[in-house]
């Protein structure tokens, strides 16, 4: 049965922290609250994990997944970002925002779009992410916790371990952080394409 942990969503404690990262090494897979709303994360090197997310959310490997970033060093790590695309990802993050890129030589295969190469990129603005993500020192793979036939995403701690009980392992409860996803935008073309509007604005994207 998964876990549920109710961890402090300003100041979360440490201890927490370092367990959740070390179980996420061994394998497991974390429900994790963002400046969005809840997360599925894993490890990005784990295949396992990855191919039970996609059972869970019962997507093929088309659906773009999101590596979940603590800064703009690491996300120039994953991708191939330009200097346009940097200064637009410097004015956006961290936030509510997705972003499309083509992935680099670090990232595995399989956690990209098969035809494009491609894959989604974020810097969440939410304490309990960017705590984890520090005592990770990696970043996370990650997909919006939206069950198949849902309209929202799940959004309390109790309802995801009722929903995904014998699913995933840990929920890192933080109280409700909201059930509208993030915005995304596709950067791989000649100008910032929409793809999805979300909770990120778009005025600050040149896009409203």
């Amino acid at each position: 049965m998964a876990r549920i942990v109710q961890i402090h969503a300003e100041s979360p404690q440490q201890r927490l922290l370092v367990q959740a990262a070390q179980f996420i090494r061994e394998g497991a897979i974390v429900a994790l609250p963002t400046d969005s709303c809840y997360a599925l994360c894993c490890h990005l090197g784990d295949k396992e994990a990855l191919d039970r997310i996609r059972q869970i959310r019962q997507m093929d490997d088309r659906h773009h997944l999101t590596l979940m970033c603590r800064d703009l060093s690491e996300i120039a790590n994953y991708a191939r970002v330009d200097n346009a695309q940097y200064r637009l990802l410097k004015a956006a993050t961290p936030g509510s925002y997705t972003f499309i890129l083509e992935g680099s030589k670090e990232l595995p295969r399989r956690v990209m779009h098969p035809k494009r190469k491609t894959i989604g990129l974020r810097i969440p603005d939410h304490p309990v992410a960017l705590a984890l993500l520090a005592e990770l020192g990696e970043p996370l793979l990650t997909t919006t916790l939206q069950l198949p036939g849902d309209e929202a995403p799940l959004t309390e701690g109790w309802e995801i371990q009722d929903r995904l009980e014998d699913q995933i392992d840990w929920i890192l409860d933080a109280g409700h952080c909201g059930t509208e996803p993030t915005t995304v935008v596709d950067l791989t073309g000649a100008a910032p394409e929409l793809i999805r509007a979300g909770r990120g604005p778009l005025a600050i994207l040149g896009l409203d």
